[in-house]
Parts: structure tokens; C-alpha cells; sequence
């Protein structure tokens, strides 16, 4: 019944008039957050440091598309919103493992000027005070208190300026960084946003890259607010877990992330005060990229916002969106693949060849759910011994079931068929191949999965690749250095969709995954390889779908190389109405 509650919630309070309640999250994806940005989160980022791999950072973003020069009331983090970052590492155990906890406080310095910034008073200050619970949410320890947000980076007069703060923007946001007490390193603040993506041309019709004109990012020189938490392993380690990993696969060492805001569930206006009150309510979350934005039809948005990862373990209304994606049908030409140009490299199996027979992957067939009963898929995640089989392969007419569903609710384990190629028979997906990848944690729940055992791939190494886990597969298949089926570490194994690198072309890779590329990998080929030819599974289809680009493919300013490693926020007096530099 409590699935239910969030919308009797909102209808009540729209016909009381004086309140609101509102529910969505990511980038104004959802009908609703329109009208909450505060809360709204864009982006969520969990990787392993690249300068300290003895740590994880987590990145979760908030207050999406936020102008440099957006004055005179500046962006900063709201009033009566509880910011999460949940940490899951026990399928075993319901919830969470671990929560961190923001709430801010806001002061107007100076009320007696419309600047933001004058005299080294600063109006809408905020602090902030951090907490962390380590027993699914009962009970909360404060770790941070009176915490530091610099302010927004208005221009040189009210930052550097004798008549404004006197200082320089690094010192303030190098010395927001600060340590919590139970040995975290911790930020929030402003940042410039690190999502690049065409936001302009995918959602006219997906129109990316732009067909006939110049694509661009669409979130060049806008600002976002960042909560950004380095974190020991050691912290983040399941209970039971070795303090060494047995190897750069262990399953001991996987987690799960995601980050929500909630609000209370009463807003009342009295004269020119606000009040606030009733239970909190979960306003927003946000777990792997794109998922509300992309996957999600627009009835359901805001649903899914009002939801938590674990109520996704029984709550199935949503499944359906991932066995057969809305995006899939502009990737058919027997449905609208014709009518998006942009797209046309993107195609997917219909009749990939195997000795088992041919597979469809297109909406509406049944995948891989054609060989339940057969004896292939003993000793398979897909067996029906395995645990796994209701999971993966749920029934017929549910293509993705198999590979899509899993990258986001489960992630995917350490067992044929999800190993790479290398080392299977030609048209025998369901062998043994070679490993590259086990974030599997079977909750249930979006969330990004990151398997913290995976070493780091250096960012200056000329192997450093945005295409994370694809470019690894790439390599995995291609390179001599890996023709085996040892578990070894292939470079971009710790990329997106194993945890979420600030550098990781998402948009891209969960294009490409949508058009098949993941079952090509396994072994699953495109219908213009012929397992009787004797030639390379790499076929023009493959080829196509591996340089698919939508043309943006990296930040428009560089990243840090230390903590929080997103740039500085755009000053406002730096760009002007165009997006140019001024």
C-alpha cells in the first residue's frame, strides 16, 4: 500500500489549494520537478579515486541548468530538503547499509542590498550539516556540522573585488573540502556541470547526432550544485568482506549507489512565511544515467521518482519499459528506424545465429527466453538451478529481459553467458569466455553497481577510453593480450556501466547497449555474421554500432585530477546569452 501513498498524497494536497507536493528527478525529466529544481537531482557519479584507490568517490548532483550569470537570487541548495547517498553492499539485507544525510541552512547576511554579494557579507549563505547512518536509516550520527558552501561564482568584483569577498575562487572552494569525523572527505557545493550531452537534439525526435547541422552540448557552461563524498573501501565493505579481495572480481566487494531528495510532505503559505510540515516524502532519486529520462514513458516519470530502488524488487510495473525500450523501436526498420536518420547505424539482432538456433532481440520476441528447458543452459546465470532464471529470463515476449533489464536492476555477474566471446566455440554464447565484469548485486533496484575491486584505469594512460566497459569488451575481443579466459584486468573495465566515471560517454554507451551491443559481445552476433563462414564476428553491422557517436563526446571544460574532480563552477561574467566566451 505504501507504493500507492505519494499519489493519494498529491492529489489531496492539489485540492486543499494551499500546499504542494511534488515528485521526479534528472535534468527536468519529469513532468513535476519543473516546479522543484532544488530537489531535482541530474547526475550521479561512483568511482574509484583515481589519486587515492584506496577510496571511492560518489558524486550526486542537484539544481539542474543553472545559468552562470543567473543573479540576483543565486543557486544554492534548498531549505527543508533531505539530500541522500545510499549505499547498498548486502543483497541479503533489505535497504540500505549505509545513508549520508545533507541538510542546509540559509542566511541572508546583508538583507539591506539586492546584491549577493557586498562588503564580505553574502546573502542565501549556506551551511550545511552532515550525517550518516549505518543501520538502513534508524538512526543518524552527525559527522559534519556547520559545513562550508562557497559561494556562487558571481564575477571578480564580488568575489576578488576589495567591495566584495576579498579572496579568490579556488581558496574558497579548496577550502570548502573538509574532513567529517567518521574519515570522509566531503564537498558541496557549486561546479560546472560535468554531463555532456546533445540535450537539444536527442529529444527533438532523436535527432543525434544532428543530421545536416552541427550537434553541441547542451550543458556547456551551466553550473550544477555537487554532494561529494570520498569514502575508504574499507568503509563501504560488507559485513564479513575480506580487507583484501581475492581477486579484481570478487563479488565481496560490489556495491550499490543511489541518491534521492525528500521533502516534508506539507507545504502551507501564511502571510509571507512558509511553513513546513507532516512526514518526509521522497521527491527525487536518481540511480543509473538516463533511466527517467530515456527508458521511462512520461506517465510513469514521476512514479518512479515516488519510488525507492528496493520497492522495485516486488513492485514490476515497470519492468516492461526495459524487456522492450521505447528507444528500440527507432532502432527497427520494420517499426520507426526509417524515421530517425540519426540512428541508422544503430540496429538490432533479429536473427543473430547460434547453434541453438536464431535469436530475435527486437520488441516483442522472445530472446533468449526460446532455450528455456533446453539442457544448454545448465551451468548458466540463466539455468534454471542458477537462482537467476525468474530474473533473466522471465518469460517470452520479453526480448531485453536478458541483457537490459539486468544493467540496470541487478547488474550483471561473473558467469557465462555474460562473459566476453574470447574463448567460446564460434555461435556458442552460452560457453565460458573470457571475464570482464561482475557488479552483480540481485536487488532488484536501479542503482549504479560498481565492483570497487576493479583497479584504476589512469586518465592520462593513452588506454583511457569514454566508452568504459564497451571499449573494454573492444579490447577483450580484439587484442592479443587478452585472447584467454583468465580474469585479468582489461583498461576501462572500471567505466560506466561499472560505477559512473565523470569522463564516461553514458549517453553513447547506453545507445549502443539498447542496439545490442552487449549480446554482441557475449557471443550474441548481428545478423550479418554467418557462423558457417568461418569469418570475423566483426561485421559492418558490429562496426557500425561500435562508432556510432552522437558527436558529443566529452565535458566542455576539463576535470580536476584531485577531490571533488569536477571543475570549478562558470563565473558569471565569463559567458554571456550566446554561450560564448566573453
Amino acid at each position: 500500500m505504501h507504493l500507492r501513498r505519494p499519489r493519494f498524497a498529491a492529489i489531496a494536497l492539489m485540492v486543499l489549494g494551499s500546499v504542494s507536493f511534488l515528485l521526479a528527478s534528472s535534468h527536468r525529466e519529469a513532468p513535476l520537478i519543473a516546479d522543484d529544481p532544488l530537489a531535482d537531482n541530474t547526475d550521479l557519479y561512483a568511482f574509484r579515486s583515481p589519486d587515492d584507490p584506496n577510496t571511492i568517490t560518489i558524486l550526486a548532483n542537484y539544481i539542474p541548468m543553472q545559468l552562470p550569470y543567473g543573479g540576483p537570487n543565486y543557486y544554492t541548495f534548498g531549505e527543508n530538503v533531505r539530500y541522500e547517498i545510499h549505499i547498498d553492499n548486502d543483497a541479503a539485507i533489505p535497504g540500505d547499509e549505509l545513508t549520508y544525510r545533507f541538510t542546509f541552512e540559509r542566511t541572508n547576511e546583508d538583507p539591506s542590498t539586492f546584491f549577493n554579494i557586498r562588503l564580505a557579507q553574502e546573502n542565501i549563505k549556506a551551511t550545511y550539516t552532515l550525517e550518516r547512518s549505518t543501520d538502513g536509516g534508524e538512526t543518524f550520527t552527525e559527522i559534519v556540522t556547520d559545513g562550508f558552501v562557497p559561494p556562487y561564482n558571481i564575477g571578480d568584483r564580488s568575489i576578488e573585488g576589495m567591495a566584495g569577498l576579498n579572496t579568490d575562487y579556488e581558496t574558497l572552494f579548496n577550502d570548502a573540502i573538509t574532513s567529517a569525523s567518521s574519515g570522509e572527505t566531503v564537498f558541496a557545493g557549486p561546479v560546472d556541470d560535468p554531463f555532456f550531452v546533445d540535450l537539444g537534439g536527442i529529444f527533438d525526435l532523436g535527432n543525434s547526432p544532428r543530421q545536416g547541422e552541427e550537434s553541441r552540448d547542451g550543458l556547456a557552461m551551466m553550473n550544477v550544485h555537487t554532494l561529494a563524498l570520498k569514502i575508504p573501501i574499507s568503509t563501504l565493505l560488507k559485513a564479513g568482506a575480506p580487507a583484501e579481495p581475492a581477486n579484481i572480481l570478487d563479488p565481496n566487494y560490489v556495491i550499490g549507489v543511489w541518491a534521492s531528495a525528500s521533502r516534508p510532505a506539507m507545504k502551507t503559505l501564511v502571510g509571507d512565511d512558509v511553513v513546513y510540515s507532516g512526514d518526509w516524502v521522497q521527491v527525487s532519486r536518481i540511480g543509473m544515467p538516463l533511466t527517467n529520462e530515456a527508458v521511462i514513458p512520461v506517465g510513469d516519470k514521476d512514479y518512479w521518482n515516488a519510488i525507492t530502488p528496493y520497492d522495485e524488487i516486488t513492485d514490476t510495473q515497470l519492468d516492461p519499459y526495459f524487456y522492450n525500450p521505447e528507444l528500440a523501436l527507432y532502432m527497427d526498420d520494420d517499426q520507426f528506424g526509417s524515421a530517425v536518420p540519426a540512428f541508422s547505424p544503430l540496429r538490432i539482432q533479429e536473427a543473430s545465429q547460434t547453434v541453438l538456433g536464431n535469436v530475435d532481440f527486437t520488441n516483442g520476441a522472445d530472446g533468449l527466453h526460446v532455450l528455456v528447458g533446453n539442457p544448454a543452459l545448465e551451468g548458466t546465470a540463466l539455468g534454471p538451478n542458477s537462482g537467476f532464471q525468474p530474473l533473466l529470463l522471465p518469460g517470452p515476449e520479453q526480448p531485453r529481459s536478458v541483457d537490459l533489464w539486468p544493467i540496470f536492476h541487478t547488474g550483471v555477474p561473473n558467469l557465462p553467458p555474460y562473459q566476453l566471446f574470447t574463448g567460446k566455440p564460434v555461435g556458442n554464447p552460452l560457453a565460458a569466455g573470457k571475464p570482464f565484469i561482475n557488479n552483480f548485486l540481485p536487488n532488484g533496484g536501479d542503482m549504479l553497481r560498481l565492483n570497487m575491486a576493479v583497479p584504476v584505469t589512469p586518465r592520462n594512460s593513452s588506454n583511457f577510453s569514454s566508452l568504459g566497459l564497451i571499449q573494454a569488451a573492444v579490447l577483450g575481443l580484439t587484442d592479443a593480450t587478452y585472447a584467454n579466459t583468465d580474469i585479468q584486468f582489461i583498461p576501462n573495465m572500471d567505466g560506466f556501466p561499472n560505477g559512473r566515471r565523470l569522463e564516461d560517454d553514458v549517453t553513447r554507451i547506453e545507445l549502443q547497449a539498447v542496439s545490442g551491443v552487449v549480446l554482441a559481445a557475449i557471443g550474441l552476433f548481428y545478423d550479418d555474421f554467418d557462423i558457417e563462414s568461418g569469418e570475423s564476428p566483426v561485421t559492418d553491422d558490429l562496426l557500425g554500432v561500435l562508432s556510432y557517436s552522437t558527436d558529443v563526446e566529452t565535458n566542455d571544460v576539463a576535470f580536476s585530477t584531485s577531490f571533488p574532480y569536477v571543475a570549478m563552477p562558470w563565473r558569471g561574467t565569463e559567458v554571456d546569452l550566446s554561450g560564448e566566451d566573453n
